[in-house]
């Protein structure tokens, strides 16, 4: 017994001596993972064995046991875990046992400590059990504590004996629940957030594997998954420590503690931990699953008829070929028994590629001997190989698994060692659904129901696998990406045309979203541009593609039909530049026939003249309506403070504006030409609901006059709705973008978005003495990503100086 656990003597054993004792284990950090769970496990033991005596003695209650079960019962005692107790007794003398109950309960709750409790006979333990299924399980890890070691023997052995003539039942009962959890709580690979015990792949996963291995109906692949069980009980140690909560949510906020609780280097390396966890845990519950799965539905086939079949043997599975060396069999996908992997490097990728064109899964014991026993490829790869790459990539949705099974086993590590880099690596952007391996695979998903749209579906599949690839390096990952893809694609096998291209498009991958949400397609330097970075029609071809695969996978927020237009429009424009036509200047650019009409409206009253145009909400890539959307045209003469006075009153109105154009149309009149402003907004009701245009106008010609403090008035909604409280946002920062347009000065807005923030924006150009000649407005989650096209008083340009005082300014206004 170590000087930590409490001896059985009276002043010990008391609540005292143990909260003590308690606290000095949990202060010990070289006492930290399973050795310290299973010492607090036993110091709680031998406090509790020594109540129960206590109290035994006292109400002379014989024939009863107390009982540790579930967590507690397995020795996986976190800090701030529950103690699951049952109190089992022959039902002898119910008040006395009552009585014992009550000088074992009230102690623990006096110590302020989480109890789980019951009475029961184990008649009345198997009852429960029959009715309640997390009964059954917390029931198969029971452990004695004190008392009656054979009345809890007995328990455990009918308990076990129920489970297991009982599994065609219960397992599929336990199945659903555990995919009812999973939509619940999501992923736990997958999580910024993730719940350690409820999430999919989590400790209550893991628990059920244990289950279904109690049933002997099926066992889960062992190898690795007892590390991982033991990461993610560190990890909630860590987190019970630093928060001094029994919380199994490992929030944002506490993630830097528990990472240097655990001796972590930071948050990101701890997510990578769990999540490498959580997917063999993920793994693991696919593989036996789909084993209960199989041996449920051969039990449900009568043994005679069996025999019947089979002519009195033991019946043959059928095996049907799919491929050379690759056979389905049981809904599997196994090898064949002529296949010879140790003489065939190609059979992982042709395997795969026919189980995810068959929409099959892969068996674990056909990857995990290819694993072992596959010969590594040859560099370049043959063709055969490079094919059935592309094969797999294209197959759609029923690539995950496959991949994930390849994964497993190391196989895709094999095949592209850059592949470790963003393993299971976290993306600390909202917009994003899934860590960047994941994120890879899904492009190439997306990517496959576009292969129709382009001339070389291979090299799209290729790109979409490895556009973010150099996100596992320093520096910008476009960049470094390029490099990577480059040299991946020619150990792939493709030649040096095709290596550029993959090239190309790894470097440029987020070029047409962002110049078509953040520039101005006016402008003949934008088209040119992009036109010269693409270089040929089938290279934008492919990129076009990429770029709506790469958004469809990163997240709802990161695409729209809004979106899908502006990009189209791009291509559009510089396909015809690649094709020889020269651009429009936008000076020239006539205006539309209603914006034409309004502008002489506005010009022949002196106030301005509104339009509004709504759009019906359009169904998102997830079926979800996006919100109700409308175009919003305002003609008015040309006056100082347009832009920030339109972006107040919407602001005010609730509504999100999504981008935003301003022109000066000329219009004859008797005294020569005068300049009318037109301005053309896109936005979107923030509730759903939208104003009338009279109220906007109203509201609009008041805070040019002066008569409404527009400025005022959302300072004063913002102190009536305080910002909760979340997460610290970084501070904005206005840049230049440097050979942004020849026409103009282009100014970068980066920042958290939030109510108002084009208000103060256009305040802050309006203040500097610059004419905003457009404005490009792109919101990505919670951050606003905006472009503003300015000149001079005289319409030119700006210079260098100038340009950098207005970031300055304009960045100084937003902190």
């Amino acid at each position: 017994m170590t000087s930590l656990d409490v001896s059985h003597g009276t002043e010990d054993s008391g609540p005292g001596g143990y909260a003590a004792a308690r606290l000095r284990l949990l202060s010990e950090k070289e006492r930290s993972g399973p050795s310290r769970r299973a010492s607090l496990a036993r110091l709680t033991d031998d406090w509790l064995a020594a109540l129960y005596a206590a109290a035994a003695a006292d109400t002379g209650v014989r024939g009863a046991a107390l009982v540790a079960v579930g967590g507690y019962g397995r020795g996986e005692l976190s800090p701030r875990s529950d103690l699951d107790l049952l109190l089992l007794h022959d039902g002898n003398d119910p008040a006395a046992v009552a009585a014992l109950a009550d000088r074992i309960w009230y102690p623990v709750w006096d110590l302020g400590l989480a109890l789980d409790h019951s009475v029961r006979t184990p008649a009345e333990a198997r009852g429960t059990a029959a009715e309640d299924l997390k009964v059954h399980l917390g029931l198969l890890d029971a452990r004695p504590v004190a008392g009656d070691l054979g009345l809890v023997a007995a328990l455990r052995t009918s308990v076990l004996a129920d489970w297991r003539n009982q599994a065609p039942r219960r397992l599929p009962e336990l199945d659903a629940l555990c995919r009812e959890r999973a939509e619940r709580q999501g992923e736990l690979q997958y999580l910024l957030e993730p719940d350690l015990k409820e999430a999919r792949g989590g400790l209550r996963d893991v628990t059920a594997l244990g289950a279904v291995a109690a049933s002997w109906l099926a066992d889960a692949p062992r190898e690795g998954l007892a590390e991982a069980r033991r990461v993610l009980l560190d990890v909630r140690d860590a987190l019970h420590l630093s928060t001094g909560r029994a919380t199994d949510r490992l929030a944002l906020q506490e993630q830097d503690q528990v990472a240097a609780e655990l001796g972590l280097l930071d948050a990101d390396a701890l997510l990578r931990q769990v999540y490498e966890a959580a997917r063999t845990v993920s793994y693991a519950g696919d593989v036996t699953w789909r084993e209960v799965g199989r041996v449920l539905r051969s039990r449900a086939v009568r043994p005679r008829l069996r025999a019947m079949l089979s002519g009195g043997r033991a019946p043959q599975p059928e095996r049907t070929p799919l491929a050379e060396g690759v056979v389905e069999q049981e809904g599997e996908v196994v090898l064949a028994r002529t296949a010879r992997p140790d003489r065939d490097p190609v059979l992982p990728l042709r395997a795969a590629a026919a189980a995810a064109q068959a929409g099959l899964p892969v068996s674990r014991y056909a990857v995990r001997r290819l694993a072992q026993a596959a010969p590594p490829l040859p560099v370049p790869w043959p063709a055969e190989a490079r094919e059935q790459l592309v094969t797999l990539l294209g197959a759609g949705e029923a690539t995950v698994p496959v991949w994930e099974a390849l994964e497993a086993e190391g196989i895709v590590t094999r095949l592209v060692p850059d592949w470790e880099r963003v393993r299971c690596r976290p993306q600390r952007n909202a917009v994003h659904t899934w860590t960047v391996d994941r994120h890879l695979v899904e492009t190439a998903v997306k990517a496959s129901a576009l292969t129709r749209h382009v001339g070389r579906p291979d090299l799209l599949l290729v790109a979409a696998l490895l556009h973010d690839i150099g996100k596992g390096w320093p520096g910008d990952h476009s960049e470094v990406g390029e490099t990577i893809a480059r040299d991946i694609a020619a150990r792939i096998g493709f030649d040096r045309a095709d290596v550029g291209v993959v090239a190309t498009l790894v470097r440029q991958h987020l070029l047409l979203v962002e110049t078509a949400t953040r520039r101005d397609l006016d402008d003949p330097a934008t088209v040119e541009s992009v036109a010269k970075a693409v270089g040929s029609a089938s290279t934008l071809e492919l990129l076009h593609a990429l770029t709506e695969a790469d958004a469809l996978a990163t997240g709802p927020a990161a695409w729209s039909s809004w979106r899908g237009s502006l990009v189209a429009d791009l291509v559009r424009r510089a396909a015809a530049v690649l094709a020889g036509d020269t651009p429009a200047d936008p000076e020239q650019a006539a205006p539309s026939a209603e914006q034409e009409r309004l502008a002489m409206e506005a010009l022949r009253t002196g106030e301005p003249v509104l339009a509004l145009h709504t759009e019906p909400p359009a169904p998102a890539e997830d079926g979800e309506p996006e919100p109700v959307g409308v175009e919003l045209l305002i003609a008015l003469p040309d006056q100082p403070g347009v832009l920030p006075a339109v972006a107040g009153v919407l602001a005010l109105h609730r509504l999100t504006v999504r981008a935003a154009d301003l022109r000066a149309v000329e219009l004859p009149t008797g005294a020569g030409e005068t300049s009318v402003l037109v301005l053309n907004w896109r936005v979107a009701a923030e509730y759903g609901s939208l104003p009338q245009a009279a109220r906007l106008r109203a509201d609009l010609v008041r805070v040019l006059d002066g008569s409404l403090d527009i400025r005022g008035r959302l300072a004063e909604r913002e102190a009536a709705y305080p910002r909760r409280r979340g997460i610290t946002a970084p501070p904005p920062r206005v840049t230049v973008a440097p050979a942004g347009s020849r026409l103009a000065t282009v100014i970068e807005v980066r920042a958290h978005d939030a109510p108002g923030l084009l208000h103060r924006i256009g305040r802050a150009l309006e203040g500097a003495a610059v004419r905003v000649r457009s404005a490009h407005v792109s919101t990505l989650g919670a951050n606003a990503v905006d472009a503003f096209y300015v000149t001079g008083t005289d319409g030119a340009p700006l210079g260098d100086t100038a340009a950098r005082a207005l970031a300055g300014s304009v960045e100084e206004a937003l902190r």
